[in-house]
């Protein structure tokens, strides 16, 4: 049985303050400044105080997720500080206590047809939580390229009113959807370019939107907009972009000189918590796994808040939590730098 964890829900005008203030806005930092609080206290206290919520919506998705694959995988994050400032800069109206996606759970399962009947799990009822907001982004794909279900809920439990109202965001992916995920998220790693926030090179991101659509038409959903309906054409243009990019032996080499370190610790027996501290800057390749139980989730969280508040360009950090240690690697590729799996299914694709 969970137990709440020991963090204080901030209240939600000054976690406002304090987003606007991490972005910049002399006035919000002003303010915080006369209240005697600092930016980072109170933003870090927001994040920390998801942990339950999201603890149990995850407990939840396993058994779910069980149901519809017994080898999906399941994992559960709480958004990057940087992440976070980044999505402020970009959304000049949103306010940081209604960014819907702070804490969030992930499935990842074999198919399609198994995205769809897990949310057909979670659309019948979901205890007294109130669904807010979908977006099928399988049906409706992203121009760049992205294919996921998304779930929106605002937690609701009368035994724990402290949380109520705080936003869970759940993501339903096929493995093949994870591949292309990831492989976005690591190819950022290195350039740099936002290409997540469809900025960047032109032809990373011509690329990764037409590798969307040849995927897509292998699970037999709908293409990528603005990419070729003629299969041929699809195939043939991605493959220019491929080798023009030189995309196999560039994320190839990605992996190959990366140093894991801990990665035996967090297998342990009784951890529920991996944190996870990537240097990919100035030619070193270094990731840190750092293994937490489920009663040491404070130092957990004060490790993780130390590691993103100094963290320098080329490092990143998340605090993760997954449904079996061994499907770290699964879960995050990225962090590994591993893109295996998605240049096997770009080979398919091209061959």
């Amino acid at each position: 049985m969970l137990s709440a964890m020991p963090f204080i829900v901030p209240q939600r005008d000054i976690v406002d303050l304090a987003g606007d203030a991490l972005i910049g806005r002399d006035e919000a930092l002003e303010a915080l400044n006369q209240m005697g609080l600092d930016k980072y206290d109170v933003i870090y206290s927001w994040k920390n105080a998801h942990q339950y919520p999201e603890s149990i919506f995850k407990n939840t998705l396993k058994n779910r997720t069980r149901q519809v694959d017994t080898s999906g995988i399941v994992a559960q994050r709480t958004k990057r500080l940087s992440s976070i400032e980044d999505k402020l800069k970009r959304y000049d109206w949103l306010k940081l206590s209604e960014m819907q996606d702070i804490a969030g759970c992930r499935a990842i399962v074999s198919s399609v047809s198994q995205v769809y009947d897990l949310v057909r799990l979670y659309k019948r009822k979901y205890g007294d939580h109130e669904l807010v907001d979908e977006k099928d982004y399988i049906r409706n794909p992203k121009s760049d390229g992205y294919r996921s279900y998304h779930l929106i809920y605002r937690y609701s439990n009368d035994k724990r009113p402290e949380y109520k109202n705080l936003k869970i965001e759940m993501q339903f992916r096929s493995v093949l959807q994870h591949y292309w995920a990831t492989a976005v998220e690591t190819a950022d790693i290195f350039y740099r370019e936002g290409l997540k926030f469809h900025r960047g090179s032109p032809d990373w991101r011509r690329f990764f939107a037409l590798m969307g659509s040849a995927i897509a038409l292998r699970e037999e959903c709908r293409r990528i907009p603005r990419t070729p309906k003629n299969t041929k054409e699809l195939i043939d243009e991605l493959r220019v972009y491929a080798l023009r990019l030189d995309v196999k032996g560039r994320l190839t080499a990605f992996s190959k000189t990366l140093n894991v370190i801990g990665e035996a610790a967090t297998r342990r027996a009784g951890i529920r918590y991996i944190l996870l501290e990537l240097n990919a800057s100035e030619g070193v390749e270094e990731l840190k796994l750092f293994g937490f139980s489920a009663g040491e989730i404070e130092a957990a969280s004060k490790q993780t808040e130390t590691s993103e508040r100094f963290s320098t360009r080329g490092r990143d950090t998340v605090l993760v939590s997954v449904s079996d240690a061994t499907t770290l690697r699964a879960a995050y590729p990225s962090y590994y730098l591993d893109t295996t799996l998605f240049l096997q299914t770009l080979d398919e694709l091209i061959s």
